[in-house]
């Protein structure tokens, strides 16, 4: 019997819209990015017992991002759902070991269940760097690499941002302020390169499916078939009639339903300069060929890349002092996506 399913990928390679389409169909309910592998585990946590406290602490954090928000308090939150963990941790079978692995498998299987589901799909796209781990701890799963023009990814991580004023009201200002420090055309090209080297070393494995982005916008039907039969799913027409939630670029538009054919070549029409197209092109010029990505001609001016390397430090050192409280584990998140 088929597990949980996973969407990983590159950040901005469309994971939330493959997560809103699996959420359609009547037996799967979707888990939007707990990040539990990074913020919750780290390698030194395999195998460990925790105790109750740490068990309910464990729980409480994964509720409350699935059910109020990644950006709300378990402080304001917590206690609303005090009794449903009390009672899965007094039901804990004596034979199945209390870890966080345990506990975030736990909450994987009964989550849909509160929905009247049968399967749960976890979204969380830096789940990439984890394929071994979900692999190891769920058999059964399988996972969808989810792929997507490098170009298209920095346009939409340098606007991320702008997604506040764009519908995204959750969004603070310190997240706000974060998504900006992390945006460099290099740190985003590098971050692609692992994100992709990482998914591709799991290509082979019959339980992962990589799906390129742009086929699935352009043939939604014969790519989310595809789809459902890697998951162990009956396709259901309805599962294409998601209704057209905001970008980086767009508003939030729920009048209407379907899969959004964005034009082509929008990263090059809509807001990145020839210095970031150049930059993306040379460091992810080995992948783009292997997927198809064509590369343009640019030519940009030398005072412009010269202004953008010495910047490069800079940001990278702001993205990591946001980032900190983020990482269960600084030095494996960084060495997974060093790789």
């Amino acid at each position: 019997m088929i597990g949980p399913l996973f969407i990983v990928g590159n950040s901005r390679s469309g994971t939330t819209m493959m997560m809103r389409i699996m959420d359609r169909h009547p037996q799967v309910h979707s888990i939007n990015e707990p990040h539990f592998f990074e913020t919750m585990w780290s390698p030194s946590d395999q195998g460990k017992t925790i105790s109750k406290a740490d068990a309910k602490d464990l729980y409480t954090k994964l509720f409350t991002r699935q059910r109020a928000g990644f950006f709300e308090s378990v402080e304001e939150h917590g206690h609303l759902y005090s009794k449903e963990i009390e009672a899965l941790l007094d039901t804990w079978p004596s034979d199945r070991p209390l870890t966080r692995i345990q506990i975030y498998g736990s909450f994987l299987d009964y989550e849909p269940h509160t929905h009247s589901k049968e399967k749960t799909c976890e979204k969380t796209p830096q789940n990439v760097f984890y394929i071994k781990e979900i692999l190891e701890s769920f058999p059964e799963a399988r996972i969808l690499h989810m792929v997507r023009d490098p170009r298209a990814t920095m346009l939409s991580q340098k606007n991320k941002w702008k997604r506040k004023d764009l519908g995204a009201t959750f969004m603070t200002k310190k997240e706000v302020l974060r998504l900006r420090m992390n945006y460099h055309p290099i740190t985003m090209s590098k971050l692609w390169n692992a994100a992709v080297q990482a998914g591709l070393h799991y290509s082979v494995d019959p339980a992962v499916l990589e799906v390129r982005f742009e086929d699935l916008i352009q043939h939604p039907q014969d790519k989310v078939r595809l789809i459902c039969e890697h998951f162990g799913l009956e396709f259901d027409e309805t599962m294409l009639e998601i209704d057209q939630a905001g970008s980086s670029l767009e508003a939030d538009n729920t009048a209407d339903k379907g899969i959004r054919k964005k034009p082509s070549r929008t990263w090059k029409e809509k807001g990145l300069s020839d210095v970031e197209v150049w930059q993306c092109q040379r460091i992810c010029q080995d992948y783009m060929a292997k997927f198809s990505y064509a590369p343009v001609d640019v030519r940009p001016n030398s005072v412009a890349i010269l202004v953008s390397y010495l910047s490069f430090p800079v940001k990278l050192f702001g993205a990591l002092l946001f980032n900190l409280n983020r990482m269960r584990s600084i030095v494996d998140t960084i060495k997974r996506r060093m790789s």
